[in-house]
């Protein structure tokens, strides 16, 4: 089978380790299935690894790859939660067992025409939900479900800046927290993205950096060093800074003393539950709210994809398509 495969890891040229070509079909475990890929979406998780960040050399090569929808080995059509965990080990939630990977961390990843999951894993995809827009859902989307309303439990009427407007995580951020009733404030450098987190949802999307007509309850940050400062600036006294990543890097001044005077709280999250997929669902069938796609190609294009994420052009996912279309 077609698969996008990590050989090796560069810190300055991470495209260069990443290679097409054909491996063998996945055999499953015990408990394990096949799912036959029909979109999958690139996400910042695979270019970290094409960096050497976070995923030891040793465990080269690898199918990268973290999103799937699909077909099960019935024919099923399936969403794949990414989280490959044990729920007890994480007293419930399975982002908090130690052991937890997420796939293409320890297990060949969804950049290929098959992949071998749990069980557990599959959800059944909605008839309302086209694979492309499913294939967006399992990191970005849930990421940025479990930062709002797991984490910072935004109700209607809060106010939420969301930094880096464009990126998987935070169009998702948007879209969801607008849907709930928020009141969404948005930044971006590129005045095209600025344009496009209004047509999300934003009330208001300003330049990076720039004062937000009000403080808000919650920041929703992605970023890292570059928008540090301008978030703990922005939050209300009591407010929350929810963490789920540092594209821009991950060692910003802390600023201590405005945390402690202003009681501001500071919530890391990552990943999602099987449960919480499944509730996102739900509200996207109540509210109408969809994944926002910047553009699909087949998996031989894959290096073009990546290429525009560095580029930071993107506004919305790169979906892929593993496989020719079935007739």
């Amino acid at each position: 089978m077609l698969a996008a495969q990590a050989i090796s890891q560069s810190a300055t040229d991470p495209l260069s380790g990443l290679v097409v070509h054909d491996v063998e079909i996945p055999q499953p475990q015990p408990g394990w299935t096949l799912v036959r890929v029909a979109a999958t979406s690139l996400n910042m998780h695979d270019l970290w690894t094409l960096r050497g960040v976070g995923h030891p050399a040793d465990r080269l090569p690898i199918v990268l790859g973290c999103d799937a929808a699909g077909h099960d080995s019935d024919g099923n059509p399936v969403i794949v939660h990414p989280v490959i965990a044990d729920s007890d080990a994480g007293g419930g939630d399975e982002t908090l067992d130690p052991a937890r990977a997420l796939m293409s961390e320890r297990y060949d990843g969804t950049f290929a025409e098959y992949v071998a999951v749990p069980r557990r894993n599959l959800i059944p995809k909605p008839d309302w939900l086209s694979f492309d827009e499913a294939a967006c859902l399992p990191v970005a989307w849930t990421t940025a479900y479990r930062m709002l309303f797991t984490k910072a439990e935004i109700k209607p009427g809060d106010r939420v800046l969301v930094q880096g407007a464009g990126g998987g995580v935070a169009s998702a951020a948007i879209s969801l927290a607008a849907a709930a009733g928020a009141v969404v404030y948005a930044t971006s450098r590129s005045a095209g993205k600025r344009a496009a987190a209004v047509r999300w949802g934003a009330r208001l999307a300003v330049p990076t950096g720039e004062r937000l007509p009000e403080r808000v309850d919650v920041v929703i940050e992605t970023v890292g060093a570059a928008t540090w400062e301008h978030s703990l600036k922005s939050l209300r006294p009591g407010g929350a800074v929810v963490v789920a990543g540092a594209t821009s890097g991950g060692d910003p001044s802390a600023a201590l003393n405005r945390v402690f005077y202003l009681q501001q709280r500071i919530l890391g999250s990552t990943g999602c539950t099987r449960a919480e997929l499944v509730a996102m669902l739900r509200m996207m069938e109540a509210t109408g709210v969809r994944p926002v796609i910047d553009r699909t190609m087949p998996l031989t294009d894959i290096h073009k994809g990546f290429q525009l994420m560095i580029d930071g052009t993107l506004t919305g996912k790169v979906v892929v398509h593993p496989s020719a279309p079935q007739p």
